[in-house]
């Protein structure tokens, strides 16, 4: 029996390829097909890989009658930003506890959490880099507290939406990746998917996906962070509760999880040389805006591979995009390039 679904995501997100990147980086001598999985352009306020996530998470908040999401992140948080818009559309509040080291100016992700009227709160750092926040568990421990006594019943969801209820969202994504594949036919089905690897709930259920789905690619995770090997092991976790919401024996182990750790730099959120010259190139190649935080980075690991010749040049290679784009134009002052100070053409 499905479990239940609000649906975020109206259809199936395209898939298509990258001919101009591929002659950017050599051509058919040197680099194999490139396709993309828009999911970039799945669901509403911008999308991205959260919509999927937070379709199994908000049916289970309606099926608790919930009245309030309340949820955490940073404060160009693309998770959080797609937890207030699934808030609205489902006839809910949302509370958003963000992390800032100070004063944040109103713009990308935070700019839309304000447009959609998301209550905001915010806290200070941990001790820790991506470690445990006492800060953060206060003040949502006070959040959920304050709502229980005005007689509201908050539901939280976990940062990224990353529950074994999440996974399931990319479980489903496989089903459909696998599908839009076998209509795209071809000689040679592909032969890796690529995809930004941060809390790991994604990447659970690609993995669990494509096993559960007999994909033929390996899922090649790019970490946009540290935390290995403690986040491997988060990944088999969740995706042991999604096999178990799903009904399927299949356990995942912790060597079918593959997760490039040299590409994410000084860490979360920190932007990488190679990270930019990837969002740069893609712009300037197909049209198509990746993030420093995200993408920018898996896209940098992807090129990377093809540029070392890792990969099999006659089998096609899979970039799934999760989104981001709102989060790009918090770095419009260190990625624009200085307007030209040309003469006009009077």
């Amino acid at each position: 029996m499905p479990l239940p679904r609000f649906s975020l995501v109206h259809g199936v997100t395209p898939l298509h390829e990258l001919p101009r990147l591929r002659a950017a980086l050599g051509g058919p001598s040197r680099c194999p097909p490139i396709l993309i999985k828009r999911d970039d352009l799945a669901g509403p306020a911008m999308g991205g890989n959260k919509a999927r996530k937070l379709e199994y998470c908000v049916a289970d908040a309606l099926a608790a009658d919930a009245t309030h999401l309340v949820t955490v992140g940073a404060t160009q948080s693309n998770h959080a930003r797609m937890t207030a818009a699934a808030a609205r559309l489902a006839g809910m509040r949302c509370v958003l506890v963000l992390t800032a080291a100070g004063a944040q100016a109103p713009q990308g992700n935070l700019f839309l959490d304000q447009l959609l009227d998301a209550e905001l709160h915010f806290v200070a750092p941990g001790p820790v880099a991506l470690g445990p926040n006492p800060h953060e568990d206060a003040c949502v421990a006070a959040v959920m507290r304050r709502l229980e006594q005005q007689g509201g019943r908050p539901y939280f969801v976990a940062l990224g939406a990353s529950t074994p209820l999440g996974v399931v969202g990319y479980v489903e994504a496989m089903r459909e990746l696998t599908r839009q594949c076998a209509d795209l036919g071809g000689s040679a089905p592909p032969a890796r998917l690529y995809f930004a690897a941060g809390s790991r709930g994604t990447q659970a259920g690609i993995v669990l996906g494509s096993i559960l789905h007999c994909a033929p690619w390996t899922a090649h995770g790019i970490a946009v962070s540290p935390g290995d090997p403690d986040k491997t092991e988060r990944a088999v976790e969740l995706a042991a509760g999604a096999a178990e919401l799903l009904g399927t024996h299949v356990r995942l182990t912790r060597d079918q999880i593959i997760t490039h750790q040299e590409f994410y730099g000084a860490g979360y959120a920190v932007p990488t040389e190679e990270g930019d010259a990837a969002v740069r190139l893609v712009a300037r190649t197909e049209a198509i805006f990746l993030d420093p935080v995200y993408t920018g980075k898996a896209m940098a690991g992807l090129i990377a591979h093809v540029q070392r010749g890792d990969i099999d040049q006659e089998r096609p290679i899979i970039f799934l995009h999760t989104g981001g784009l709102p989060g790009l134009f918090a770095q419009a002052d260190r990625l624009g390039d200085p307007a030209d100070a040309r003469p006009g053409c009077d």
